[in-house]
């Protein structure tokens, strides 16, 4: 086990699978020569050359649907969308065409696609490069949105993710490109659909995402200062769902804070905030409450940035308003 950035894990799990696959190839703007906008390529161009490392214009259009055609064709690329802002760009080809080809095509064919995006986030980035939408991506139905927050499990989901026969969107929030973390030797997929219990307590359930997930293990540790007993769970892919893990929880705590990066106007924690009132509502003990965004582009400014965006202290206030 070694320590290395959350950029490098992505590039070794790309790099493995091109090893192992020659059908994976990846493509998008400035992943071959630069290395990627945020390192997660680098190295690979060098390596596997332009047939397999693909500089493409920036045209997302083309991106998205060169790999979905290539993709039904026996291909498993591996497109960057730079920022998941730019998924507008090219919604048709992800969401009427990758989406339901399988379906389309009564199940004979597959689309083994996995769509890297960078998402969120607290970078002054302002409001074209610093979404977090999740939510639109849950919702067409077809495609699997994971959503790693450290290293060790970006390498694995990475992994699964281009070893799926379903076109996968991967995203990646970009203050993570730089952080460090502990990441096994290994090459092991981490299954689509487990989430992960990165804090067990007894006295509220905190479901956390992407960089929430960090916050949220810094407002546990503030919070068990006063007595009070957090468990914060990772879901990792949020769809599929592994809405077990997160039941069991419920089950034992009784009470819910859900914090995601999202704007909360039809957000993602709201679709999980509704599937556990409609499955397990008799083991609430208090209503469910959401950390988010607020309903506004983000800001270039910072304090307005930071205004905006989650902290760690909204997440410490919503725990205990119910605690």
């Amino acid at each position: 086990m070694k320590e290395i950035f959350f950029s490098e894990a992505i590039a070794s799990a790309i790099r493995n699978e091109m090893l192992r696959d020659e059908n994976v190839y990846i493509l998008g703007e400035d992943v071959g020569i630069y290395g990627g906008s945020f390192g997660a390529t680098a190295g690979l161009y060098d390596e596997f050359g332009p047939e397999r490392v693909k500089d493409t214009p920036i045209s997302e259009m083309a991106i998205m649907g060169s790999s979905a055609g290539a993709a039904v064709t026996g291909m498993r690329p591996v497109p960057e969308i730079m920022y998941d802002d730019f998924l507008g760009c090219c919604m048709d080809q992800l969401m009427n065409q990758a989406a339901k080809f399988r379906y389309m095509y009564g199940g004979r064919v597959k689309v083994p696609m996995t769509v890297r995006c960078a998402c969120g986030g607290y970078v002054t980035g302002a409001a074209q490069h610093s979404q977090s939408l999740e939510s639109m991506l849950v919702h067409i139905p077809g495609l699997k949105v994971v959503y790693p927050s450290n290293p060790q499990d970006a390498k694995g989901l990475l992994i699964a993710s281009i070893r799926d026969d379903n076109p996968v969107v991967f995203l990646e929030h970009q203050t993570l490109y730089g952080v460090k973390g502990e990441v096994t030797d290994d090459f092991e997929p981490i299954p689509l659909g487990k989430g992960k219990i990165v804090r067990e307590g007894k006295d509220v359930t905190l479901v956390a995402t992407g960089v929430q997930v960090g916050k949220a293990l810094e407002a546990a540790e503030q919070l068990a200062s006063e007595g009070i007993d957090v468990e914060v769970i990772d879901p990792r892919s949020l769809y599929p769902l592994d809405k077990e893990l997160i039941y069991a929880s419920v089950e034992k705590t009784g009470k819910v804070v859900i914090a995601t990066e999202e704007c909360k106007r039809g957000a993602w924690s709201g679709e999980l905030a509704s599937r556990i009132v409609e499955d397990r509502f008799e083991a609430l003990k208090k209503p469910i409450v959401r950390v988010g965004a607020l309903d506004t582009p983000v800001p270039f400014s910072q304090p307005l940035e930071d205004y905006m965006l989650p902290q760690t202290e909204y997440i410490v206030k919503a725990v205990k308003s119910i605690a």
